[in-house]
């Protein structure tokens, strides 16, 4: 086993879980289900986890609802949760009522508002608002370094120190702005670049069309993380599916650079990891 299959064993084998449960749930009755809800730029996920946390279901569909990490189409993201809500409701058997949510690092007081009405106003009890990277550490478990959560629309890096986040910035830059560049370069439009690139057969092909736009996000991460003395960087959000983005991060910034087997998938588990039944208001 190399050190990065080693580094990721466990948070892998719990990935793999939710993909198998998102194509066939695990219907056996729970005490409890949580639900997270990670309202993406370019995805929406729900994920449920039974009373021991462990993935039961989960469902996932591409929107344009959110931009830049802001939720600008509030009916339309209300409506997607609650439909996907009563798809996973009607598979399960059940009534899902607790549900935890996250915001890109350092937006609190720019979004979170939007995001919690967003999942209330689909019928859900919010229990939990945190940032992403904090919710993503849940599955990867890191005490040092710099998770960094290249998402559709923005770039998420937060440091961590002995299990801590110490540091955390966003910036607008993600997997949108690579669309764009294919697009261009491709003669296509935004929407087939999109569909484009996440097949992984067109990954080696694409790589490097987009390396300028990696190389952007590498050097924004370069910038906030001087100082920190970070030795490792560890790579989530859907953007990261690129085959080989790590390998170019690690070579612009000169820092080992990891990522798990589906790295799309460990913010929005991590989310329904800190769901709970205590309700915030």
């Amino acid at each position: 086993m190399s050190k990065q299959e080693d580094r990721f064993k466990e948070c892998d084998i719990v990935i793999d879980k939710f993909v198998r449960a998102c194509e066939k749930p695990v219907t056996h009755k729970s005490k409890v289900y949580y639900l997270g809800v990670d309202l993406g730029t370019a995805c929406i996920v729900l994920v449920v986890l039974n009373e021991n946390f462990q993935p039961v279901a989960g469902a996932y569909k591409y929107a344009d609802v959110v931009r830049d990490g802001m939720v600008v189409d509030y009916i339309g993201a209300v409506q997607l949760v609650r439909d996907m809500k009563e798809e996973l409701e009607e598979k399960l058997n059940t009534e899902l009522i607790y549900a935890a949510a996250a915001i890109p690092p350092g937006t609190e007081t720019v979004d979170g508002g939007a995001v919690r009405n967003v999942v209330q106003g689909a019928g859900l009890e919010l229990t939990g608002l945190l940032d992403e990277s904090t919710a993503a550490n849940s599955v990867l478990k890191i005490r040092n370094g710099a998770i960094v959560d290249i998402g559709g629309g923005t770039t998420g890096i937060s440091v961590f120190r002995d299990g801590r986040v110490v540091y955390i910035a966003d910036e607008p830059t993600g997997g949108t702005h690579f669309s764009l560049v294919l697009a261009g370069a491709k003669g296509i439009s935004f929407e087939e670049a999109e569909t484009y690139k996440r097949n992984p057969s067109h990954h080696k092909e694409i790589l490097p069309v987009l390396k300028p736009v990696i190389e952007k996000v590498s050097s924004i991460v370069t910038q906030h993380i001087e100082g920190h003395d970070v030795e490792e960087l560890y790579l989530v959000g859907g953007t990261c599916c690129l085959t080989g983005i790590e390998e170019i991060i690690q070579k612009t910034t000169g820092i080992p650079t990891y990522k798990p087997s589906n790295p799309m998938f460990a913010t929005p588990i991590g989310i329904a990891m800190n769901c709970t039944q205590e309700i915030i208001y």
